[in-house]
């Protein structure tokens, strides 16, 4: 691992951990961090919570992360960022998916074994594209089925 790997990778640990695992919630045992408090500030809460994720990914740029690895934690930071903003629940949603967690863990993979991470981020990223185009298709189908039903129906 290179000197600025390193760096990055602490710079990002320090970050997951204080907007993930900051303390401990007590007799629950949970950890939390600044993003689910800063995220009950409607609507500034969760677009601080993705500037921070961000940095996150910068801090990925800044170790030499490729396109798959960025892509992935991209899209936790947006799947954090657009659940998160849901009110009171999505708070709750910040409490378990630890958006900088699970970019710090996947950026640990990538310097460690660049090119499985590399194959499995791009396998899952393409995966997902394939997914979201057939729920946004099997949407629109049943949107226009039920137009028709509806139409038949008068």
């Amino acid at each position: 691992m290179t000197a600025d790997e390193a760096r990055a990778l602490e710079r990002l640990r320090t970050l997951a951990r204080l907007w993930d695992d900051w303390f401990r919630i007590p007799l629950l045992g949970w950890r939390v961090g600044l993003d689910p408090i800063v995220g009950l500030v409607p609507g500034l809460g969760d677009l601080a919570g993705a500037v921070v994720g961000c940095y996150g990914l910068l801090l990925a740029v800044q170790a030499g992360a490729g396109v798959p690895i960025l892509g992935r934690m991209l899209v936790n930071v947006m799947f954090d960022a657009v659940i998160g903003s849901v009110p009171l629940l999505g708070d709750l949603f910040d409490i378990g998916w630890k958006a900088n967690s699970r970019n710090r863990a996947l950026l640990e993979r990538w310097l460690a074994n660049p090119t499985a991470t590399r194959r499995a981020s791009a396998i899952g990223l393409t995966l997902g594209g394939v997914a979201v185009v057939g729920f946004m298709t099997a949407s629109v189908w049943l949107c226009l089925a039920g137009i028709r039903w509806l139409l038949a129906w008068r």
